[in-house]
């Protein structure tokens, strides 16, 4: 690979933005391809498909064969609210790959006594997206119920494009965060996007099953995501 290409790939990486190497197995060389910076008509069905997988493999297109190689930044799950089904999650989201975080500034739910292990922050969410913004490869989850820690993170992850933004509460709840998000600057067409009631409908009744029901959404939500490639 020339040093432009390898500096173009490391740039998307340090960005967290998708890219796939392309490599003719015949002729040699290898180009980079960024999510978003544009793909070329005839690659542009192969180059989505990786990037929805994740996988790497050969395929064969205009008397070519390309081995394509695919890199994607670690996608990431921010839970906002320190309750049982956070703790639920904690458990299930390593399994499949997932950076978890949670965020609560209720330290009274907020311990470690109760995360052990768990990449926990006391602090408001305000405070902690300053630091660690949010971007297209992160899903965010709001469970506390409570208005004051709930609404700002889910403002800025319409925003930011998170491929999952999900929110616990009923339809009547959810009608008034819908508003509250529009007084916010967030478009209608944005607030359409939030899973609520969150996860898939599963019957789930104990934490631990909607835990499982929002994690299953937010995987399915990473598969099917729109990508900026097909543009």
């Amino acid at each position: 690979m020339q040093l432009a290409e390898l500096a173009r790939l490391n740039s998307a990486r340090l960005q967290r933005r998708a890219a796939v190497v392309l490599t003719d197995i015949s002729a040699g060389g290898s180009e980079v391809l960024v999510e978003g910076e544009g793909v070329p008509p005839a690659l542009a069905g192969i180059v989505t498909g990786a990037l929805r997988s994740g996988k790497a493999g050969l395929t064969e297109i205009e008397g070519r064969t390309l081995f394509i190689n695919v890199h994607l930044p670690p996608p990431r799950l921010l839970v906002i609210g320190a309750v049982h089904i956070s703790q639920a999650l904690a458990r299930m989201a390593p399994i499949i790959g997932y950076d978890l975080t949670i965020v609560d500034p209720r330290t009274a739910f907020a311990t470690e006594e109760r995360f052990e292990g768990v990449k926990l922050v006391a602090d408001w969410p305000e405070d902690v997206l300053k630091e660690q913004p949010l971007d297209a490869y992160t899903a965010l989850v709001a469970v506390t119920h409570d208005p004051k820690i709930d609404d700002f993170p889910l403002s800025e992850a319409l925003k930011a494009g998170c491929f999952y933004v999900g929110a616990l509460g009923s339809r009547k709840t959810h009608a008034k965060r819908m508003e509250r998000l529009k007084e916010m600057g967030c478009a209608e067409t944005q607030i359409a996007t939030i899973a609520a009631p969150i996860g898939l409908d599963i019957g789930a009744a104990t934490p631990a099953e909607i835990a499982l029901a929002i994690l299953a959404q937010v995987v399915e939500a990473f598969r099917r995501r729109d990508l900026a490639a097909e543009a």
